[in-house]
């Protein structure tokens, strides 16, 4: 009987986790060195990602009827998973820079805001620019024209005076 509450007390914290995330990552740790661990660890707590390790049966019951049931296939063998909150590319965009530099990490599967999408499209996802230089990006794109028109409009202000 034990065990089983101490079960249900990992499962509803799995669950609370995924209460108001953007985005879950599922990955294959085998083969990462422990400062290589604690590295990425270290990065993604800075971006505000959860990163954990559970059981694969904790985190099939804590998924079962959430949009992140997608995943559940995918929770076979060593298996840690990353959760976003703020930021949905943050967790995915830390794990691809990784994964870059170490072949041993390798992506399973994710959900980024309800939807499913399997390791190569969670690779593309963490191959996207953070949300503040794209915001960047479009607000140059913007102001260019604007700016423009704003020069063109002085150029036909002073001719007429």
């Amino acid at each position: 009987m034990a065990k089983v509450t101490q079960k249900q007390v990992v499962v509803n914290e799995i669950k609370e986790k995924l209460n108001g995330a953007s985005s879950v990552l599922l990955v294959d740790y085998r083969g990462l060195t422990v400062e290589q661990d604690t590295v990425l660890r270290k990065e993604l707590r800075e971006a505000g990602v959860e990163y954990k390790v559970y059981k694969n049966t904790m985190v099939k019951f804590a998924i079962e009827g959430t949009e992140f049931e997608a995943i559940a296939n995918e929770l076979e063998g060593p298996t840690a998973i990353a959760i976003s909150y703020a930021d949905a590319t943050a967790g995915p965009r830390i794990l691809a820079k990784v994964a870059k530099a170490n072949e041993k990490l390798e992506f399973k599967s994710g959900v980024v805001e309800g939807t499913y999408y399997d390791a190569k499209g969670m690779m593309a996802i963490g191959n996207i620019a953070p949300r503040e230089e794209l915001l960047g990006r479009l607000l140059g794109s913007f102001k260019s024209p604007i700016a423009s028109f704003a020069r063109v409009i002085k150029q036909v202000a002073e001719k007429d005076a």
